[in-house]
């Protein structure tokens, strides 16, 4: 194992094996912590967010605060109770996404998904910085230092999720509970001092001249701000599947529960700050929780430990949208309107990829905006709203459309529900546009573009690769020509002539750039053509020859071309310090009617006492399947043409369904080269190919093993990014096996796919 290998490991722990997902499911205990800390600490601020509108009208005016709250109470149970139904009905999870998509239609299911997404990225960055306040409340000297601190929560919480789901719920389930506690050690004994009259805030009596005089609107700009307490209400309904069977009971429970302390904790807090007049402004030096906790306990120890649980919890109350946004992307992934990689799951079994995203999304705005909390939450709440109404719509849809006891009722509970929060979701866009809402407004359709054109890219890949214009002739033995590229007359060359002619191709030839390899090269293949190329522009000068070479052949002949490479030793650094030949590599993929064949040989495998021009034996030759496809087809059809003692077709599943499914579709096409299809235990390819080639011992001599890698190329560098780096990956660990030669057969996409008319076969495709 590798330094780096190391390294990884002890960041994150070992790698587990995809039959141990089910270990990962959370019981209700540690699923409360990590699906309900965004709703629980958003009752850290929202009180907060109320009394700074009011504060606008002037200190009079915060007499309102508890009709508001009351309000945004009634709400907050609306919202819970309607999505214990969603729970119910989609035990599969997805949320405001699936139930929309599936009962209301395309768009507004990615109208959904869109307002959810930026929502999880607001949700980071606002919670890291409402908690990185409340350091600087009990620690004023620290307000220099809030945006790194900020990034700096940002990266821990990252840490943490991408060693596993149930390890961050371990973790973060102590400030959790410890808030909850706090809070609850907070409202008996305030309650309980003010039976016999309140303790008064350090800000009471404070006075100051009203701004704006109180209005309707002032008083729905106040409640669109105290919805923030409903921040991360579905985040249960979107994760139904990371808990214990049986999960929708379970998750229900867990919503109830969390809906009860959220509910009760809002309410104490708003009556709380009315008792003991505490008065909220911008300029304030501690937040409203905090001037309740100083005035209630007198300052000393539990001062400082509310403090620091409320600072654990906002911090770590952005786990919630760490466990949705990669959950949501990667079931986007599922359906083409994300690009295939957020489907991976990582060494410990979670999306990683979409918690790194999320990750670099949330700093950057922490990092935009300065990490002030004001000016972030402004732009917070557009995105919750849309989604609650959108889920509740589409669950009156679904309770009409499949009739069953109580389904009426259901439909009642939800239509109300849809009505309020469109009618809240009104109320938040219009008074908050102005400040900031109307870029999250304008991000949102934005994004719903961009999903579309991925699922309209991947849908051109997919009809290109099953068009019947396009699929591959049959080709056989001879029908096959090869290059061989050669830098420096060594053994690894010797040892590429002894494959060519394994192959026994059509026409072999030797290019190469240095007068003084011709000698060398008479003497090795003396029967095979060599023409000394152009010294300057080493690319363009193999490419003109190559495509030379490609008019004088028959069109349906390969031509390939065979690059030696000759390794000092293994790893990582071996691959970095020789960048040249890689990007050379990758240039040739380009070219259309051009294979590319890699011959690596370890220094130390040399045997001086060997002729390495020796024609290999056995020449097993295994072709990579992701699909069945035409790229799948023209591999198939090359791999024909290299004269192999064994031909055979490997998948390495990730997904059983999709493994089922590629064995049956394999079977229906009537291909004659048998499939093998494997498990990928840990979920690298790379590493389980590796595995499978040692069976054939090969020695690069008697015995060899040629892979052969279907890849098709898009012609716009943006798409590149679509589509999952497999073949590199697979490549890199094959790279220092020995006798494994690797060819790459690409499949060119038009940029442009031509109109498809007639039907296409029953091709299954999957985007690698």
């Amino acid at each position: 194992m590798s330094r780096a290998q190391v390294f990884k490991r002890v960041l994150l722990g070992r790698t587990m094996a995809s039959s141990e997902l089910e270990h990962t499911l959370l019981p209700k205990v540690l699923a409360l912590p990590v699906f309900s800390s965004d709703p629980l600490s958003s009752n850290a601020y929202a009180t907060q967010e109320i009394m700074l509108v009011l504060g606008l009208v002037g200190t009079a005016a915060l007499s309102n605060v508890i009709p508001i709250a009351l309000a945004v109470a009634l709400l907050l149970a609306t919202v819970v109770v309607s999505y214990r139904q969603t729970v119910r009905a989609y035990p599969s999870g997805g949320g405001a996404y699936i139930v929309a998509h599936e009962n209301l239609g395309t768009y507004p299911g990615l109208l959904a998904a869109a307002a959810l997404l930026i929502d999880y990225v607001l949700t980071v960055s606002v919670s890291i910085t409402a908690g990185v306040d409340a350091i600087v409340s009990a620690a004023p000297t620290l307000a220099s230092s809030k945006i790194a601190m900020a990034v700096g929560f940002v990266l821990f919480v990252t840490l943490m999720n991408l060693r596993g789901t149930k390890e961050s719920g371990t973790l973060f389930a102590i400030p959790t509970y410890g808030f909850v506690l706090s809070i609850y050690a907070l409202l008996a004994t305030g309650f309980v001092r003010c039976l016999g009259g309140c303790p008064l805030a350090e800000s009471a009596g404070t006075h100051f001249e009203p701004e704006q005089t109180l209005t309707l609107f002032l008083i729905l700009k106040a409640f669109s701000a105290g919805t923030t307490a409903l921040t991360g209400v579905e985040a249960i309904s979107n994760g139904v599947p990371a808990f214990r069977y049986p999960q929708s009971r379970n998750a229900a429970t867990t919503l109830s529960m969390m809906g009860v302390m959220s509910i009760s904790m809002f309410l104490g807090i708003s009556l709380l700050a009315n008792r003991t007049q505490v008065v909220y402004t911008e300029d304030s030096a501690r937040t409203v929780v905090a001037q309740i906790a100083h005035a209630v306990f007198g300052g000393g120890f539990m001062f400082y430990a509310l403090q620091t649980m409320t600072a654990g919890i906002l911090i770590l109350a952005a786990n919630t949208a760490y466990q949705d946004f990669p959950r949501l992307v990667s079931i986007l992934a599922q359906d083409r309107f994300m690009p295939r990689q957020f489907m991976n799951r990582g060494d410990r079994l979670v999306f990683s990829n979409g918690v790194v995203i999320l990750a670099l999304l949330a700093s950057l705005l922490i990092v935009v905006f300065d990490a002030n909390l004001n000016s972030l939450i402004q732009l917070y709440l557009v995105g919750v709203f849309i989604s609650f109404t959108l889920s509740q719509a589409g669950m009156v849809v679904h309770w009409k459309r499949g009739p069953e006891p109580g389904s009426r009722r259901r439909m009642l509970i939800n239509g109300f529900g849809a009505a309020i929060t469109g009618i809240v979701f009104c109320v938040v866009v219009t008074t908050k546009f102005l400040s900031g809402a109307w870029i999250v407004v304008s991000a949102i359709p934005l994004l719903i573009l961009l999903m579309r054109s991925i699922r309209h890219h991947y849908g051109d890949v997919a009809r290109q690769l099953a068009h019947p214009d396009r699929r591959p002739r049959d080709r056989r033995t001879g029908d096959h020509s090869m290059v061989i590229l050669v830098q420096h007359a060594d053994a690894a060359t010797a040892r590429a002539v002894g494959y060519v002619r394994a192959v026994r191709p059509r026409q072999a030839t030797v290019v190469t750039f240095d007068k003084g390899n011709a000698a060398a090269m008479r003497r090795i293949a003396s029967e095979m053509p060599l023409t000394v190329l152009n010294d300057g522009q080493h690319s363009a000068s193999i490419k003109s020859y190559l495509a030379e070479s490609r008019k004088k052949m028959p069109p349906e002949d390969f031509l390939s071309l065979v690059i030696p490479e000759m390794l000092e030793g293994r790893g990582l650094w071996e691959i970095v310090r020789r960048p040249g030949i890689h990007r050379l590599k990758a240039s040739f993929l380009r070219e259309r009617g051009v294979q590319i064949v890699d011959l690596p040989i370890l220094r130390h495998d040399i045997d001086p006492g060997r002729d390495e021009t020796e024609e290999p034996a056995r020449n097993y030759v295994v072709v990579l399947v992701s699909g069945v496809h035409n790229a799948t087809l023209q591999a198939l059809e090359y791999a024909e043409t290299l004269t192999p003692t064994d031909l055979r077709a490997v998948s390495f599943g990730l997904d059983p369904a999709a493994t089922e499914k590629l064995g049956d579709d394999w079977l229906s096409s009537s291909i004659s080269v048998p499939l093998e299809l494997h498990e990928s235990p840990y979920r690298d390819m790379g590493r389980s190919l590796a595995s499978y080639v040692k069976q054939f011992r090969a020695d690069g001599r008697n015995r060899v093993v040629t892979i052969v890698i279907p890849e098709f190329i898009v012609r716009k560098l943006r798409h590149q990014f679509l589509h999952g780096q497999t073949a590199l990956l697979v490549k890199r660990h094959l790279l220092f096996e020995p006798g494994v030669v690797v060819a790459s057969v690409p499949y060119h996409l038009d940029p442009e796919p031509r109109p498809i008319h007639q039907k296409t076969p029953p091709f299954i495709f999957k985007a690698d």
